[in-house]
């Protein structure tokens, strides 16, 4: 007997919406996501798409309006939940675009919660284009089928972050000087990892986060990582620590 196709498929488009979905709702798609189903994709009425919107979950709806640039969409069947995200900020000095893209793309794909860029001595780049950020964190959602987006902060110099620090929360400090193995002082509850500029903290910057109650000076092993991938690496082992990786997920 052969086997009962899934449904609704995989393939489906999918596509983030920021407006709170519900069922029967209306949804008009213009600009760029319009442009994608109506002019690439030529995609009609009776056509579905998966919706999610960072809020209630992923949604499937039918197509009920098209033109090139134009879509209207009809909420339906609720397919997910948004899913739970683990209580992790990646606090991160600003880096050149394309790497600095390449972070939030990461962070959005591993989980994180939420992005804090912080401004150090030695930081570069001091503004960043949040709206081209959210763009490839949401790119990165819709392929690889997240429900959930992370909070995308403005940029705040360090020491104003330092002096805000709230009282719940580790800070996991990537200190080049070395500290104690990523994996070992990761835990479950809310923490964040802080990842300096290519130059490096200052000493003065490093009395000052150690001085934190909450830093606990990490390393992330023998090696020179450059600031995005040390970004990513220390996700990914906080996330293999915390038993993120450990969960099969919700689909």
């Amino acid at each position: 007997m052969p086997a009962t196709p899934a449904w609704p498929p995989s393939s489906l488009p999918r596509l983030y919406v920021a407006d709170e979905l519900a069922p029967d709702g209306l949804v008009t798609l213009e600009g760029q996501s319009g442009n994608y189903l109506g002019a690439v994709l030529r995609l009609g009425p009776g056509d579905r798409v998966k919706l999610f919107d960072d809020k209630t979950g992923e949604w499937l709806a039918d197509i009920v309006d098209a033109g090139k640039k134009r879509v209207v969409l009809r909420i339906g069947q609720k397919l997910r939940e948004r899913e739970a995200v683990p209580d992790l900020w990646l606090v991160f000095a600003p880096i050149k675009r394309g790497r600095i893209d390449w972070i939030a793309e990461k962070a959005s794909e591993l989980g994180v919660a939420r992005l804090v860029p912080v401004l150090t001595h030695r930081t570069i780049v001091d503004r960043i284009n949040t709206d081209r950020l959210l763009a490839h964190m949401i790119e990165a959602a819709e392929q690889c089928e997240r429900t959930a987006l992370p909070s995308l902060d403005v940029p705040r110099k360090l020491d104003r972050l330092l002096a805000d620090w709230p009282a719940d929360r580790s800070l996991l400090f990537a200190d080049e000087h070395g500290g104690t193995p990523l994996a070992q002082a990761a835990g479950t509850g809310p923490a964040a990892i802080l990842i300096g500029p290519e130059g490096g903290f200052t000493p003065e910057e490093r009395e000052s986060i150690r001085a934190v109650p909450q830093a606990v000076p990490v390393s992330l092993g023998r090696r020179i990582l450059r600031a995005d991938t040390a970004a990513v690496a220390a996700v990914s082992v906080w996330m293999a620590a915390a038993g993120d990786w450990d969960r099969h997920g919700d689909r």
